[in-house]
C-alpha cells in the first residue's frame, strides 16, 4: 500500500495543471478545517470530497507517433500504480486524510455518499486515525452485503484484516471467491487463513455445490483452502505457480 505522500505524487503526476491546483486547494481546505460535527451543514472539504470526479482527470494527450521497432517501457514508481479511473478515488483518500475524519464523519460520508465515495471511504480507512478502532466495521459488512465488486474488493482490505470478525471474514473471503473479486484483492488473507479448519470446511462445502452443479470452482479457493490446512506459525506453503 502506498503511503499518504507516494499517493499524493502518484495523482499530482496523472493530472494536469486546473486538476494540480483544485486538489492543492481542497487538501489546504481540508486540513484547517476538519471534522465539524455541529456544523448546520457540509464542510466546503466535504463538498470538495463528492466533486472529485469532476476535478481530478488524467488529462487527455494525442499519441506521438514512434517508429514500429520502438518499444516504451512503463515508467516505474508510484505513478504507474494509479490507473487514469483510480484518480477520484485517490483523491478523495487524500481529502479525508488532511481532514483527518473521524468514524462519525466517515459513516455519514459513506451512508450518503454514491458508490465511488462509499469506495473511496473504504479505501481512506487504513490511512485514519480510526485504523486503530473497530468503529468502522459496519461500514465494511454493509459493502460486502452489496454486488458491487469493486465496492466489496475496497472493503476487504487492510481495515478488514485488522478488525473484520472471524465469522464476516469468512464470508468476505466466500464473497470474493463468488463474485470474481481477485484474492489479492484480500489483504493479509494468508495469515487470516492459515490453520482456519471453519473457513476450510466452508470452502469445501462451497466447492462441493459448484461441483455437483457443473460450475466450474475459482482457482483461488485452492489456495485458501491449502492455507487452512497449514499449521499456525508453519512457513507458507509455494503455490503451484510459484513452484
Amino acid at each position: 500500500m502506498l503511503t499518504v505522500t507516494e499517493l499524493r505524487a502518484a495523482v499530482e503526476r496523472r493530472l494536469d495543471e486546473a486538476g494540480r491546483v483544485w486538489l492543492e486547494q481542497a487538501l489546504t481546505d481540508a486540513a484547517k478545517t476538519g471534522p465539524l460535527p455541529d456544523a448546520p451543514g457540509p464542510a466546503r472539504w466535504e463538498l470538495d470530497f463528492a466533486s472529485a470526479g469532476r476535478h481530478v482527470r488524467a488529462p487527455t494527450r494525442r499519441p506521438r507517433p514512434r517508429p514500429p521497432t520502438r518499444r516504451r517501457r512503463p515508467r516505474p514508481g508510484p505513478a504507474a500504480d494509479l490507473a487514469p479511473h483510480d484518480l477520484p478515488d485517490a483523491a478523495r483518500v487524500l481529502i479525508l486524510h488532511a481532514a483527518r475524519a473521524d468514524a462519525p464523519t466517515v459513516a455519514r460520508l459513506y451512508a450518503h455518499g454514491t458508490g465511488a465515495e462509499r469506495r473511496a471511504v473504504l479505501r481512506a480507512l487504513p490511512r485514519l486515525a480510526l485504523f486503530a478502532g473497530a468503529d468502522a466495521v459496519p461500514l465494511v459488512e454493509d459493502a460486502l452485503r452489496t454486488n458491487d465488486t469493486r465496492l466489496v474488493a475496497a472493503a476487504v482490505g487492510p481495515y478488514a484484516a485488522r478488525h473484520l470478525p472471524p465469522h464476516s471474514w469468512r464470508q468476505a473471503v466466500l464473497k470474493c471467491l463468488f463474485t470474481g473479486v481477485p484474492l489479492t484483492a484480500v489483504a493479509d488473507w494468508e495469515r487470516r487463513a492459515r490453520g482456519d479448519g471453519e473457513l476450510g470446511r466452508m470452502l469445501g462445502d462451497y466447492a462441493h455445490e459448484r461441483t455437483a452443479a457443473g460450475r466450474p470452482v475459482p482457482g483461488d479457493l485452492d489456495r485458501v483452502l491449502a492455507m487452512t490446512r497449514a499449521l499456525p506459525g508453519a512457513p507458507r506453503a509455494l503455490t503451484r505457480e510459484e513452484s
